[in-house]
This record gives structure tokens, sequence and C-alpha cells, in this order.
């Protein structure tokens, strides 16, 4: 049966359908989406519980742990983690990600509402929200101005800014980062409280009761009706300052006559700076599954209206878009693209020496892939730099089976068959070889698309690209390839001295490939035994190369976290930080430092910096190079510490870290696990090639702790809850009213004033007014001649006093910053950055001999650990990718066999899968290179078109030996003659599919950094298998023919395999 002959006759059939492919294709083209990687959004939930006033061991134990039962039994829940500091709770969950983030949020709510009996009364609504850890912010911009004070700034940031910005298409979350929004803070003074013998609860009811925007209803008149209003709202300190709070005397007792009211802003220890001067930073999201470059050019698109809405000389700045980077590296797989099709083209011009029949061959590469765009957009897919990558790589490849059919058509014209005769005769000939190859290439690539997890999601779409670009080349080789040479083909070759020298070196190989061949199939033994020896060779190599996950690249940016010890005052901290900012903006590599202190929900003694980098062409090192120069500078620095990281590609986690590899310490006894972890860390901090190294525990938070006598208290007449509430008014910054704006709602907050409430001593002083009621309900401030300082009195209104020290002990003590619990059970994260040189692999094999050595014995029995993020999936991979490799390779087996009806000529043919993952290994060791999760899939690759050559042989000799011609009885002469026949195309499709590759192995241009291990394994494993598939697959070919022919003779089992092909 000739498959390719209904092609070949009608002319105009076939010349409809390829154009209607390439019409298809050409159209979907312009429609696919442009992005930098396939989407990999991770179910991710938040839920942020708010109590103020609570300290962190209360948020852990009354909010955390209740919450983190509840969700413990969630489905598809992967992992789980919180952090309780003052005032809050933040729990993530990221579930696997095949769960539907929307039907996961709905189950989190669901499980909070039937926690809600378990929680404290007081405990603010909970926010639960989706977000992905992955999705870093895609787009930094800057608001700032000389001029403007930094609260209408923030105002116009919110108002203006943000809310234009979310109205483009595929803009997810904007962040408004050192925020100064507008507050009005009242502070009392005590001497003057103390003096009126008021109480702060009597400021609180008087603000509340005099600031007011409570509805006055509707009155019905007979002929129309009117809304009542009440003008009882407070706007602007000047107003609070004259709010009368009490009469005593008949005379009113106002604000100002008992502290002052300032026009401020709700956070004093927030600040962003950029290059020095104080800002206003914006942070845009993506949406789940937006196209990112998309995003970014609407974004940038809406900025000059903008611009030209900024009052006075605010200016609007982008300081970082992911966009450009996305954009540099697509078009650069572009690019090289192009480069592999010219290269391609080339070496089948200088093989063929026919400008029609190059032509011929050549049109299956732009219709293939203009095809496969076609699928592509039906599929959902988009131009990012795996799907172009899978392209790219294709271009080599995907004129194998036009090559092999237009190779053996040009054999018969030349042995003088005529155009159409040929292309019948040679498309019969060769159709079930090019069936073979196209079928088991394509299997090659299922494992991939049906596996789970992040690798599937992220190597799924280049499976399935480079599956269809193959089946589709594998069509119109067997249609378009032999009706056009059927009309066209001539068998006239081209001039030149290139060609002609190209002949003789081609001429000169084939005569000493035959006489090589004919001595390697005299030594049989010797090679099975090379074969051997490179199998065992295989494993070596593997065992020395650097493993490593997601590729780093290159974006120009850098990611800076810093920390100061606990309890820093802001305004050191600020100094600590711009003498950082100072050195990096030293550095003549660094563009433009976005400094940021108290937002994003870090922590008070942190901090986070944005360094952006001058381009590639203007700059003399690398992101990495920058860190580690800047590291050696900043290093001492004493009193705050400084890491810095490329970010990767896709950041994994729900763990906070800054560093780029993370190790989790559990255990159920939370003061043997903090006892234990500097321990541990030290022991991190020791080993060769670590570097950043810290935890995040954080236990010497300066505290005063207030222990109240309960039994004395009481009959005093004193609560806790009193004497909670007395503390919060005084030191909290309590929010005790709302000022309704046009757009926004403001803070009214309260609080002593800045010298009293830096008095460590004040605290001693405080006294309560006893009373017949538990409770306190009023405060009062009286002056003192204690010698140790202020003397505050609280009081309540015509009861004695009681001294805060006559119920309660007040001393001076240290605390956690932060709990955090991963699982539900408490733990500390350490985290750690790797010196230049130290591959994933080996970094987490270090970590993971040490703690192997450490936890479950001696003082760390109880504690036990797991690594998270990144170190955590590449652990994973570690496991599944040998496993998905065997399954490959035991796939295009099973597709061999029932091809070829028999259960060993597939043995044969695969037997050059080893030479190629011996050179693809090597190969990364020489130049240097990682296996990573891009090389690994250039072994998988590898898998399917190195066995290629195998299947041109084989399924050759299969031919002659059944031909029914004596001389090609003898399996090795038959094999002899069918390697030697093939060499020429085998050759041919060899050479394309390794310059195909070169231009992704040579590795240029943004984003190159990932691509180039895959390029230099399938090099590597192409050219070594190249060079010994040619002897090894003819030997173990022979070698098989006599054992089942020996077997045959004895009578044995051996002659139960059928030694039949399909027709």
């Amino acid at each position: 049966m000739n498959i390719s002959a209904i092609f070949i006759r009608r002319i105009v059939m076939t010349s409809v359908l390829i154009l209607a492919l390439v019409l298809f294709g050409g159209m979907s083209f312009f429609k696919l989406p442009v992005s930098e990687l396939p989407s990999v959004d991770f179910p991710t939930i938040t839920v942020n519980m708010s109590l103020p006033g609570a300290n962190p061991e209360t948020m852990a134990a009354a909010v955390a742990t209740p919450l983190e039962r509840q969700f413990s039994g969630l489905q598809g829940l992967d992992t789980m983690s919180s952090t309780s500091s003052t005032g809050s709770t933040r729990i993530v969950l990221q579930f696997d990600l095949d769960r539907n983030v929307d039907s996961a949020a709905q189950d989190v709510q669901n499980a909070v509402s039937q926690a809600a009996g378990l929680l404290p009364r007081e405990i603010d609504p909970a926010e639960v929200s989706k977000e992905d850890p992955s999705a870093a912010p895609i787009m930094h911009l800057v608001l700032r101005s000389k001029t403007i004070a930094l609260p209408t700034l923030n105002q116009f940031a919110k108002d203006r800014v943000a809310l234009r910005l979310a109205s483009v298409p595929g803009a997810g979350q904007i962040d408004v980062n050192g925020s100064q929004k507008y507050a009005v803070r009242l502070f009392v003074n005590p001497h003057s409280l103390a003096a009126r013998r008021l109480g702060f609860d009597q400021v609180v009811s008087a603000v509340q009761a005099g600031n007011s925007n409570a509805p006055a209803g509707t009155l019905m008149g007979k002929a129309r009706s009117y809304t009542v209003k009440a003008d009882g709202q407070l706007k602007t300190a000047a107003d609070f300052n004259k709010l009368v709070i009490v009469y005593k005397d008949g005379a009113p007792v106002r604000f100002q006559d008992i502290g002052h009211a300032e026009d401020s802003v709700e956070n004093l220890t927030t600040s962003a700076y950029v290059n020095g001067q104080r800002a206003i930073e914006i942070n845009i999201h993506r949406q789940p599954g937006a196209n990112t470059l998309a995003v970014t050019q609407g974004i940038q698109q809406a900025l000059p209206g903008i611009r030209a809405q900024l009052p006075g000389d605010a200016q609007l700045d982008v300081l970082y878009d992911r966009g450009d980077y996305i954009g540099s590296s697509v078009e650069d797989v572009e690019w090289t693209l192009v480069g592999s099709l010219v290269l391609v083209v080339g070496v089948i011009l200088l093989f063929l020496r026919s400008w029609m029949a190059t032509l011929i061959v050549a049109l299956v590469l732009p219709t293939s892939l203009i095809g496969t765009f076609g699928v592509m957009h039906l599929l959902g897919y988009s131009l990012d730099n795996i799907s172009l990558l899978a392209l790219t790589l294709s271009v080599g490849f995907v004129v194998d089976d036009a090559i092999v059919v237009i190779e053996n058509i040009v054999r018969h014209r030349e042995e003088g068959a005529g155009r159409m005769e040929a292309a019948l005769a040679a498309s019969k000939e060769i159709g079930f070889t090019v069936l073979s190859m196209t079928i088991s290439l394509s299997a090659v690539f299922l494992p991939i698309v049906f596996m789970g997890g992040l690798v599937g999601r992220l190597f799924a779409e280049f499976g399935m690209v480079i599956a269809i670009t193959v089946i589709l080349s594998g069509v119109i080789s067997l249609s378009l390839t032999p009706m056009l040479a059927s009309r066209w083909l001539d068998t006239k070759k081209s001039n030149g001295w290139v060609f002609e020298r190209f002949d003789r070196v081609i001429a000169a190989s084939e005569r000493g490939y035959a006489r090589s061949l004919e001595w390697s199939t005299g030594h049989i033994g010797l090679m099975i035994l090379i074969g051997a020896a490179t199998l065992f060779g295989t494993v070596g190599v593997y065992q020395i190369v650097e493993k490593g996950f997601i590729p780093k690249v290159d974006s120009g940016k850098i990611d800076g976290d810093t920390r100061v010890p606990e309890g820093m005052a802001y305004a050191d901290f600020v100094k600590k930080q711009n003498e950082v900012v100072k050195i990096i903006q030293a550095d003549p590599n660094v563009a433009s430092v976005l400094s940021v202190i108290g937002s994003d929900g870090t922590l008070g003694n942190s901090g986070r910096l944005l360094i952006g980098l001058k381009p590639l062409s203007d700059r003399k090192g690398s992101a990495d190079d920058v860190i580690q120069e800047v590291r050696a500078k900043t290093d001492r620095i004493e009193g705050i510490t400084l890491t810095m990281r490329n970010p990767p590609a896709i950041d994994m986690g729900p763990t906070a870290s800054s560093g780029s590899l993370q190790y989790v310490l559990q255990s159920t006894d939370q003061k043997a696990l903090y006892a234990q972890s500097d321990a541990i860390l030290q022991k991190v901090k020791a080993l060769d090639g670590i570097q950043d190294a810290q935890r995040d525990l954080q236990i010497k938070n300066p505290e005063i702790r207030v222990n109240l006598h309960r039994e004395q208290a009481a009959s005093l007449g004193v609560t806790a809850a009193g004497l909670q509430d007395t503390l919060q008014s005084a030191y909290g910054g309590r929010k005790i009213s709302t000022i309704y704006g046009d757009t926004d709602q403001y803070e009214v907050l309260l609080q002593v004033e800045p010298g009293a409430q830096a008095d460590l001593n004040a605290l001693d002083a405080l006294s309560f007014n006893g009373s017949q009621t538990p409770g306190i309900t009023a405060i009062g401030t009286q002056t003192s001649n204690s010698s140790s300082g202020t003397a505050s009195v609280l009081t309540q209104a015509g009861g004695p006093m009681v001294p805060l020290r006559a119920v309660a002990d007040v001393a001076t003590d240290v605390g956690p910053v932060a709990i955090n619990h991963y699982m539900s059970l408490p733990a500390v994260t350490l985290s750690m950055n790797l010196a230049p040189g130290l591959s994933l692999g080996d970094a987490t094999t270090r970590v993971g001999q040490l703690m192997a050595n450490t936890l479950g014995k001696g003082d760390a029995t109880a504690i036990t650990g797991t690594f998270a993020g990144s170190a955590q999936a590449f652990e994973n991979s570690m496991k599944t990718l040998p496993m998905l490799l065997l399954i490959t390779v035991l796939l295009i087996y099973g597709v061999l066999a029932i091809l070829y009806e028999n259960a060993l000529h597939p043995l044969t043919i695969l037997t050059s899968l080893p030479l190629a993952g011996f050179g693809a290994i090597l190969m990364l060791v020489i130049f240097q290179q990682e296996l990573n999760l891009f090389s690994f899939v250039g072994l998988i690759l590898l898998v399917g078109l190195v066995k290629k050559n195998g299947i041109m042989m084989v399924d050759y000799a299969l031919e002659l030996e059944r031909s029914g011609d004596e001389r090609w009885a003898d399996p090795r002469a038959a094999m002899t003659e069918a390697a030697n026949v093939r060499f020429r195309p085998i050759m041919m499709t060899t050479l394309a599919a390794i310059l195909g590759t070169l231009p992704i192995a040579l590795g240029i241009g943004a984003g190159a950094e990932a691509r180039r291990p895959l390029g230099i394994a399938v090099v590597g494993g192409l050219i070594f298998s190249q060079a010994l598939t040619l002897y090894l697959t003819p030997a173990f070919h022979i070698a098989m023919a006599r054992w089942i022919a020996k077997r045959k003779a004895r009578g044995g089992s051996g002659d139960a395999q059928a030694e039949t092909a399909p027709a």
C-alpha cells in the first residue's frame, strides 16, 4: 500500500489542503499571546486575621492554631504556613496545581466560618484572598515630587493612578507601598490630662460623639420629601483641636487644652525612596493566566494619559518593566529560529546539490511551523520561551522525513526512473519508515504531556508543540514532498567549488565508513563491549554532572532584603538602609535603587530593595556578578544584613524567604526548636558554598511585660481587660474614629505625646482609681515628684487612686517578633543563597546530609525538617524525571514493537540511547552546565531523535533480508548494505538536527542562560550517538539475528518471534 499515491496523483487536492493549513496557521499566529513561560499559576489562598494589640504568642495560639486545624483536611492542600505577629496572623495555603483556585477559596471561606466559634470575639473579620506566589509584580512604578506633600501624592496614587491601571485588561492587584495615607493623630499630654482629672475614656467618648456621620433620616412633607443631614463630621486637625471634651466648672475643656491634634499619616514607620528621594511605589501584578507582555504594553499606553493629570511637578516613572525582558527574550528566540532555518536549509542544499530538491524539502519547514501555530491557537497556547524553543528545536528534525523521502526519490531518479515513477516507487518503499519515525518521535512526548505537577505544567506545551510539528511534517513529507517531486524534481546538480569539495568529503566519508563498518561487523563482541562501557559511563557522568532546577536568567533586576536587630529605632533603621543604598548606587552596573521600609506586611525590622541594572550591553557583569561585588562591600556595614538574589522565573513555595534555598525545621516542642535552631544554623553557615544563611526566628525583640496580680486587682476593681484597654489607648496608636471623605476614609488615632511614649519609667508610675465595679472606665494622669520620672496616674473620677505597681509588676523582657508555623507545627525556616559555582543539587545534598546527621539526635531529637520552595520542587523532580525518562523509553519500545510486530527489533533500534545520554551529559560537564529541567527535556528529545538512525538502518536491512535475494540472506551482508545506503540520509538528518540546535547551544541574547543547557545536551548527544550508532546498531542487529538463528536451529523458542513487519 502506498499512502502517498493519492496525494501524488491529485495535485489540486494536495495543494488546496496545504494552502488551507498555511492560511489557518498564519491567521492564528497573530492571535497568539506572548509571554515568558507557560501559565503556571499555583492555587494559593491567603487568610489574614487581625486582633489589634494581641502579642504574637496570643495570635499563634488563639488564632493560627484553630484555623490550621480546620484547614488541614482541605482537599488538595499541598503546604500550609502561617506567621503570627503583633495584632495579625497570615496563613498561606498552597494547593496542588490541579486544584481549581475558586473552589479552593470557597472551601477555605467555609472552613473559616466553621472555626469562628473557636476564635476570640474581638477579632476582625477574616480577609480571604486568592494569590499566586509565583506571580511577582510585572511592573514597578514610582510617583515622586519635590514640592507636593507625600499624603497628597499617596492619595493621587490610590485615587487616580491605581484605579486607572486596574482597568487595563489583565492587570490584577495594584500595591501602593511607602504609603503616606492621611490621618489625624491626637496626642494627649499626660500632665494636662492629669491636671483636669480626665481619663482616656472620656477623650475617646468625646471624639466619637463629636465626629459622627450617622444618617439622620427623611422628612416626609405634604408636597415633597427631604433628606435630613446633620453635619457632625470633623475634617482636619484644627477641627479636633477645638473639640470640647468636657465641661468643668462651667468652662469647656477643649482637646487643645489637654494635647494637640496633627494632620499626619497612618503609619509613621514606613517609607520608600528611589535614588535617595522620597516616593510612592506602585506595583502591578497580572491576573492569573493573563498575557504578561500584553498587560505591560497596555500599562505603557495608559501612562501618558495618567502623566497628563499629575499635579504640579509630580513624576511617574517606570522603574522596572518585566515586559521589556520578555519581549527581548522572545525576540531573541525568534531570531534563533530564523538562524536554525537558514542553517538547516544550507545543509540540505549541500547534500542534495539541487536547488529544486532543496526547495521541495525546505517547504516542509514553514508549512509545518505555520500549521503548528493554528493548533497552538486552538489549544490556548502562547508564544513563549518554551513553545518557541520547541519550534526552534523541531527545525532540526522536522525535515528528516522529507529528507528521507526526497533522498530516496533522487536515488531512483539517478537509477533512470522518471519523475512520477520515482516518486511513486520511492514513497512506497520509504512510507513505512517515515511512518515509524513520525509516530515513534511523537510518542516520545506523550509522558510529558500527561505528566502532572510543575514539570508537567511547564513542559506539556513543549511536548505538545513538538509532537504537533512532527506529525504535520510527517503528513507533509508523505503528501506535498512526493507530489512536488513527481512534477518538478530534476537530477541536475549544482556546480561550484563548495559543492564539489563537500561532495568529495562526503564521498570519502562514505568510503571510509564502508571500510570501518566491514571491520566493526567482524568484531561484534568488541562493539557490544563498547556499548556496555558507554552505558556504565552514562551512569558515571550522571553522578558528577551538576544538577539544578529552573535555570536562572539575567532579567536586569535584583531583589534585596534587609534586616536590622530587633528593637532598632525606625530612624536608625532608615540611616542604616541609606548607607547600604549609597554603596549600591555607586556600582557602575546599577541604574536605580528602590528602598522600602515598613510595607508589604514586613516586620518592623525588615526592609526591601529593588535594584535595577543597566542593559547588558552597558554593563560589565551579570546580575550574579553584581550581587557578589555589592555583597563584599555591604558586609562591612555593622547593624544591618543585606541578602540579595537574582529572582527566578518562577518563585515557588509559600514560605517567605529571601534566599534561593529554604529548609524548614519543625517540632511539637517549640522551646526545643527555638533553642536548637541557632546551633543548626551555625552548622549550615559552616558548609562550603553556602552564603547569607539566616533563620526567620527573631526572639530578642525588647518587650515590657505588665503582669497583673489578679486577686489584689480584683479587690480594687481593676480587671485585665481594663488594663489592656488603658495601655492600648496610651501607647497603641488606637483608632478611635473615622473621617469619611469624598473618595476614601481616614483614621483618627489616639496616643500619648512622643515624649511620654518614649519614657520607659512612665509605666511604673501609672495608677488606677479604685472602684466598687470591676473594670476601668476612665484614665487620667497626675503629676508626681517621683524620682523615677514622670508619674502618670490612671484614675476613675471620684475614686481613690491605686498605683499600677500595687496591682501589677512591670519588667523588661525579650520576646518573638513573630511566630511561624509550617503544616500546623511550630517552625523555623532556614534560608540561604548559593555561592557562584555551587549547583542547587550539590547544595541540597550538603544540607540534606547535615540535617540527616543532626536532626533526631542528641538535643535535636524532637526536631524534624524538610526542604521547601524550589529545593523541595527540585527534590521531587529528581525523583520523577528519571522515571519519566524510563517511561518514555518503554513507550517508544512499545510503539516500535507494535509497528514491527516484533519484540527484538526495537531493542536493536534503541541501542543508541545510552550513547546519546552519555554524549549529552558529558557535554554538559565539559561546558560546566547544569542538568536541569531544560537539559533533561533535551535528553527526552534525544530519545526520539537518535532512534531515527536505527529505524532507517534496521528497516532497510529487514526489507533486504525478506527480498528473497540470496545476496542478503546473511544478516551481516543485509545490514552492511542497509547501513551504507542509509549513510547519506543519516548524515544529512543528523547534521540538520545538530545545526538546527546549534544556535540554542551557543546561547545568544536575553534568556540564553536558560536555553543553552538544552541546546548543549542535544548537540552533544547527537554528535556522540552519530559517531557510534553507525557501528553499534549494525553490530547489535547482527548479533541478535545470529542468536535467533541459533535458537531456531536448536528448536528453541526463538522461532516464536515472527520475523515480519507490516506491509
